[in-house]
C-alpha cells in the first residue's frame, strides 16, 4: 500500500472510516500516514491495516481499485 498526501484512507468492515492523508513521512509512500478524519476532523498517524484501501486524489470515493485488483 502505498499513498500520497491528498489520497483518501478508507478502514473498516462494517462502518467505514474516510480520512483525508494529510502527511506521508516516508519518502516511498509506505505506512504509516498522518490522516485527518472526515467524520470529526481528528487528525492521527495510522498504520492501516489489510482491510484498508487508499483512493487516489481525483477519484471519487470507492471506486479506485485498490493495488493488485482488476476490473
Amino acid at each position: 500500500m502505498r499513498a500520497q498526501v491528498g489520497d483518501r484512507l478508507l478502514v473498516g468492515d462494517g462502518r467505514q472510516r474516510i480520512g483525508l492523508i494529510i502527511d506521508v513521512p516516508r519518502p516511498d509512500g509506505l505506512p504509516p500516514y498522518i490522516v485527518k478524519w472526515q467524520s470529526d476532523g481528528h487528525i492521527a498517524m495510522v498504520f492501516p491495516d489489510q482491510y484498508a484501501r487508499i483512493v487516489p486524489a481525483g477519484h471519487p470515493a470507492g471506486t479506485a481499485l485498490s493495488p493488485g485488483e482488476t476490473a
